[in-house]
């Protein structure tokens, strides 16, 4: 049996959000019923489209879904829907972003019928706040999220990516929300099984990082440049003797490896270049000696040698060479899907489950088509659970769930995060000699005795409502705590290279020994099975290993980065979805697994209807800059002020004729011949000027006002520093104060899911090092006193960072 082959869901209305969260679940062998009028989804509309006129990006949402066509004018089409929903498990319901003529249901009512029926429901900014309103796309969502404005040239117009991307943070945060649910289905009683969830705030997981360096450090990020970001330099794309390289270099030891690779000894050895900060201040200089350099080999050439050097750098593919790559194809990040007549080839499931693994492609369905699995059932109450875990009824989710957490920096701090947001005991592993990076890379003595490592908000902002504890792992004494305490988890989530824990002698061969229904994760950058899996990655490199970047930009310009850490907040939401599909089965058999997820290929599916197409008629992907492939007008325009921008797009002929008579034209609102977007593209420029000279004139935040107010889709491109004070933001109270040593009260973001009104409040503030040592060494392993004091004699333990000079001399010390 396949995961959820045990649920029914139904999908109705239609969004990318809520599409892709059903998709999720069809992926491990859910029964999803989507709903669709009898035209079909509007997103059958959408482009890029196949030769045969299939919509790439409607495929990959929908792919192993059963279609059901419910008319909303037929007096039976309510009571139709009405039984369906009242056979489901989890009903996901996107209607507020576009109803598609689905006939309204009495949830009221039926929940009376069925209190356990688990209920989500999507909308772009929520029910309430100053945005609630809002006509939105998924670019004009991205400009208010702040992750526009600093990419692309410094004179601008910032450059941003096609509309893929909201409808999949959003999809992996309600399938999040709704599978935290299902772990609970053997709960007596109902009353807890509602979500609501705001595309707005999915996307600023993304932001999320910016927005709390701007908190910390002020008003100190501007766009410097087509594939550059603050703070550190260089993070990049750059050209090479054959091919792009993604390059990245965060730590001083990897900013002297990348020279000594290209032999810079100059700009190794200087000391004002240490730190990635002072890097940005000699961009020009540093460039004009590293490019030519990397002009003398290929990307692949340079590759290997930064696998020797352990420097994470990446070649830059092609979708032709995501097609191509046998590897990805082997591990299912690259699927068959058949689009009625035509086969094709797409992004997979990320989700890598190694015992119970999500289902390799599939068929999209006409409307009306009916598909069946072998082994779908359905059941409509839960099963005894065999878990160890207390569970209280009125708590959160995942009370009684316990997570022990070897990550560092966001991808899998974020994914254990979440986990913990939800109720999760995350007990948070760090070394004092090797601390989670995120508390800063510099380790000269004035760092260490200013205590800087307690006082970086990313740090806190990644770690909330988690326990801390330091082990050192390169130590037996380390080594064996740690399986004390995984043999009592329920879950084990790594982001070290996929050798680091089984070097250790904690890897899942030995721990499932210990913990046969232990669900244990390794997000390495390519995956514990890959060629490259010895690989260094960070956010940055997913991205530009993924396929994207290709299909950004402008025709005759370079592969183009959209985020300065994409893949982290990506690697960590798709982790946190494995995890909780592993857990359902864990509680229900009493069987855990473990999960080979793969970073880079979580960002694949940004670029999947480019794959999808490209698989059918081999034609390279056509690049818009900041056009669009389906709607006229749609760009990024200035308005009054220095480097102020709003983005805005007609997504239908009715707001298309409202925003030409907004800006003055109203002879095109009232020509025939301008209907459709297609016919606007032959004046698709004469358009933009047009919008241009009536924006220029405007404050952005006043032409988004009028444009909203006319029904016209805008967003005023922001700063990740603007959130902190974002109106929509602060009246839904998404940013809450959390006092924490050190840096004394301080904001944390909210997750984008909710029960309630108000979003879930946050219990404890980030660990400092080593914090909870003496509550989780003594309380749940038992050790007395004596034998903490040893172990922290011994630096087994610890809560003072050590400086390179006692690293280093801890190092010879434990050899000898």
């Amino acid at each position: 049996m396949e995961v959820l082959s045990h649920l029914r869901v139904v999908e109705i209305g239609s969004s990318a959000a809520t599409s892709y969260c059903a998709r999720l679940f069809a992926d491990f062998g859910a029964d999803v019923q989507k709903v669709e009028p009898p035209g079909g989804d509007p997103l059958r509309g959408s482009g890029p489209l196949t030769p045969s006129g299939q919509s790439a990006w409607f495929a990959f949402l929908n792919f192993n879904k059963s279609s059901v066509v419910i008319d909303a004018t037929d007096p039976d089409g309510i009571p139709q829907l009405t039984a369906l929903i009242e056979e489901c498990n989890i009903v996901i319901d996107g209607r507020d972003i576009d109803p598609a003529d689905c006939p309204s249901i009495d949830l009221a009512a039926i929940r009376q019928k069925r209190p356990r029926l688990i209920y989500l429901e999507a909308s772009w900014f929520g029910r309430e706040g100053p945005y609630a309103d809002f006509a939105a796309t998924d670019s004009t969502v991205r400009a208010l999220a702040g992750l526009i404005k600093l990419a692309g040239a410094v004179q601008g117009p910032p450059l941003h990516a096609p509309d893929f991307q909201t409808g999949i943070m959003a999809g992996l945060w309600g399938f999040i929300a709704a599978a935290s649910s299902t772990i609970l289905e053997e709960k007596a009683g109902g009353g807890r099984w509602s979500w609501s969830l705001s595309v707005f705030e999915s996307s600023l997981a993304l932001s999320e990082y910016q927005v709390f360096e701007a908190y910390e450090r002020g008003d100190v990020m501007r766009r410097i440049g087509v594939n550059r970001f603050w703070p550190n330099f260089p993070v990049g794309i750059y050209e090479t003797k054959n091919g792009w390289l993604g390059v990245t270099t965060i730590t001083p030891a990897q900013w002297r490896a990348f020279c000594e690779m290209l032999d810079l000894p100059e700009l190794r050895d200087d000391p004002t270049l240490m730190l990635g900060a002072d890097r940005l201040q000699h961009i020009e200089q540093i460039e004009q000696q590293f490019i030519p350099r990397l002009k003398t080999q290929t990307a692949h050439e340079w590759f290997a040698e930064g696998l020797r050097r352990k420097i994470p750098i990446v070649p830059v593919p092609e979708i032709s060479d995501l097609l191509q790559d046998a590897e990805k194809r082997e591990r299912g990040a690259i699927v068959p899907v058949l689009l009625g007549e035509e086969e094709g080839q797409t992004a997979g499931s990320m989700q890598r489950l190694t015992l119970t693994p999500p289902r390799r492609g599939g068929k999209v369905p006409a409307p009306g088509e009916q598909q069946s699995f072998a082994n779908t059932g359905r059941r409509l109450t839960g099963t005894a659970s065999v878990s160890s875990g207390c569970i209280d009824a009125g708590g959160p989710p995942l009370q009684g769930i316990r997570v022990i957490d070897f990550s560092m920096g966001w991808a899998g701090p974020l994914c254990t995060r979440t986990l913990a947001d939800l109720g999760a005991d995350v007990i948070k592993v760090e070394a004092i000699q090797y601390p989670d990076w995120w508390r800063g890379v510099d380790r000269r003595p004035a760092y260490i005795e200013d205590q800087m490592y307690e006082k970086t908000a990313r740090f806190c902002m990644a770690n909330r409502n988690k326990r801390g504890i330091t082990l050192d792992l390169t130590r037996r004494q380390g080594r064996t705590l740690a399986k004390r305490l995984a043999a009592g988890a329920d879950i084990v989530v790594d982001n070290y290279s996929a050798d680091v824990l089984p070097k250790f002698g904690l890897g899942y061969d030995v721990l499932r020994t210990l913990n046969p229904r232990l669900v244990m994760m390794s997000m390495s950058a390519f995956g514990t099975s890959s060629i490259r899996r010895t690989c260094r990655a960070y956010g940055s490199t997913l991205e530009q290993g993924s396929g994207l970047p290709s299909v950004i930009g402008k025709t005759d310009g370079p592969p183009v980065m959209s985020h300065v850490a994409f893949g982290d907040a990506v690697g960590g939401l798709n982790g946190c979805a494995a995890v909780l599909a592993a857990l359902i089965h864990a509680r229900t058999t009493g069987q855990g697994q473990f999960i080979d997820l793969a970073q880079i290929e979580c960002m694949m599916p940004f670029a999947a209807p480019w794959i999808i197409v490209h698989s059918i008629d081999g034609t390279s992907p056509i690049r818009f800059g900041n056009r669009h492939p389906q709607l006229v007008p749609h760009g990024c325009f200035r308005c009054a002020g220095e480097d102020n921008w709003i983005v805005v797009a007609a997504t239908d002929e009715d707001m298309w004729q409202r925003l030409a008579r907004l800006i003055g034209r109203p002879d095109w609102a009232t020509d025939a011949s301008l209907k459709s977007a297609e016919a606007r593209r032959d004046i698709e420029e004469l358009v933009e000027r047009a919008i241009q000279a009536w924006t220029i004139t405007r404050d952005a935040d006043q032409a988004m006002s009028e444009l909203q107010a006319a029904r016209i889709a805008a967003g005023v491109a922001r700063l990740p520093i603007d959130l902190l004070s974002d109106r929509h933001l602060r009246s839904r109270g998404y940013l809450q104060e959390v006092e924490r040593a050190f840096i004394g009260s301080h904001p944390q973001p909210s997750m984008p899911i909710r029960e309630g009104e108000g979003p879930y409040a946050i219990r404890s503030a980030a660990p400092t090092l080593g914090q909870h040592n003496r509550e989780v060494l003594s309380g749940l392993l038992g050790l007395s006193d004596t034998e903490i004091a040893d172990l922290a004699r011994e630096g087994i333990i610890g809560s003072v960072m050590l400086s390179e000079g006692e690293l280093t001399k801890t190092k010879t010390v434990s050899q000898c």
